[in-house]
């Protein structure tokens, strides 16, 4: 061997020493959101679930806390996932849903459409629980550009070692026990909570000086029904019953009017609570912002009666491997009901969630 080769040997030897090193010190410096706040862990999750679904949910919380994927299944045999996160805005919602049409194909695509009234990023702690656990790729990349605060670094992104790298002094056994692997948060993107607060009341209702949505958010509200159209798919607009934050009667109005305009079905469900039978005294676990398992359990009812109506579905009820998972998931979705219910009854709160 001459040493010509020798030395380009034992460059490529160091520079993937290097490589490693550097991987497993940002794995271990980048949060894990194991306890307390979970959001951050949602997004990953999908990587490692089936991709056989019927319906991709994608949008924030409002998505997220607020539709059993699991009673889908149980009343109409409809497999489903929630892509949400934490202050989802509509352009991360359309990244997200183009990359997972990498991996699959739905049958319907439904968005929640709360985050209509954000035109402009928002903020970096929200943007991280969203794009640090995309998976590399162009979507991810469009994302970020999209995403970013002025003051934010592009390539931090992409390698969050440059983001994290003064966690040092904050690492804690959590980042430890979860170096390698994290458990799992939610149920098919759906994050469980079975405590109640019972709704008492709201604050004043703000003025706005323009209820107009910005041409941004009709830009990627457009690009969605685009990219549905392309690949056969039904989109479905929706708007959670969560009391607040506010949903103006004026935003409501602009959402009748696109759905009418480009042929897509829109449900405000803040219309229907008594149908759905709601009753915000029992089914929200923070004072009516989001529902508890309860409450999301009655909505995934309600909500999958109209779509078995309205669309066709692809049969998986059949499908041994489908069945299969389903039937864990909701074996491991009722067993942690169970607890949550048992620690809310012994505590009056969730202890250690």
């Amino acid at each position: 061997m001459t040493t010509r080769k020798k030395k380009v040997i034992i460059l490529a030897v160091v520079l993937a020493v290097m490589i490693l090193v550097l991987g497993l010190l940002q794995n271990l410096l980048m949060p894990k959101y194991m306890s307390g706040i979970y959001e951050g862990a949602m997004i990953a999750e999908y990587y490692d679930d089936s991709k056989n679904h019927n319906i991709l949910f994608v949008g924030d919380c409002e998505i997220y806390e607020n539709i059993s994927p699991v009673t889908l299944w149980e009343e109409y045999g409809l497999t489903s996932y929630m892509r949400g996160s934490a202050q989802q805005l509509i352009w991360q919602s359309y990244y997200l849903l183009e990359e997972m049409l990498g991996y699959e194909k739905p049958d319907v695509v439904v968005f929640n459409v709360l985050s209509m009234k954000y035109g402009v990023p928002q903020d970096e702690a929200y943007n991280r629980m969203t794009l640090d656990g995309m998976r590399l790729s162009a979507s991810k990349l469009k994302s970020i550009n999209a995403s970013m605060m002025e003051d934010e670094s592009f390539l931090s992104y992409i390698f969050p070692i440059l983001r994290y790298h003064s966690r040092w002094s904050e690492l804690g056994e959590e980042d430890f026990k979860y170096f390698f692997s994290k458990d799992k948060v939610t149920f098919s993107g759906y994050l469980m909570r079975a405590d109640i607060k019972p709704f008492t009341s709201l604050p004043t209702m703000p003025i706005l000086g323009d209820y107009t949505f910005s041409e941004n958010s009709y830009k990627y509200l457009d690009m969605m029904v685009e990219l549905c159209k392309e690949n056969d798919i039904e989109l479905v607009l929706m708007k959670a019953p969560s009391l607040y934050p506010f949903w103006y009667d004026e935003w409501d109005e602009a959402m009748v009017k696109y759905a009418d305009e480009h042929d897509l079905m829109y449900i405000n469900f803040l219309n229907n609570t008594e149908e759905i039978g709601i009753d915000y005294d029992t089914d929200t676990y923070d004072a009516g912002l989001h529902l508890n398992v309860y409450g999301a359990e009655k909505l995934a009812k309600y909500f999958g009666q109209i779509l078995v109506d309205n669309f066709e579905f692809t049969d998986y009820k059949s499908d041994d491997e489908v069945q299969k998972h389903w039937e864990e998931l909701s074996d491991d979705y009722y067993a942690e009901k169970q607890k949550q219910k048992e620690l809310f009854e012994e505590y009056g709160y969730l202890k250690g969630y």
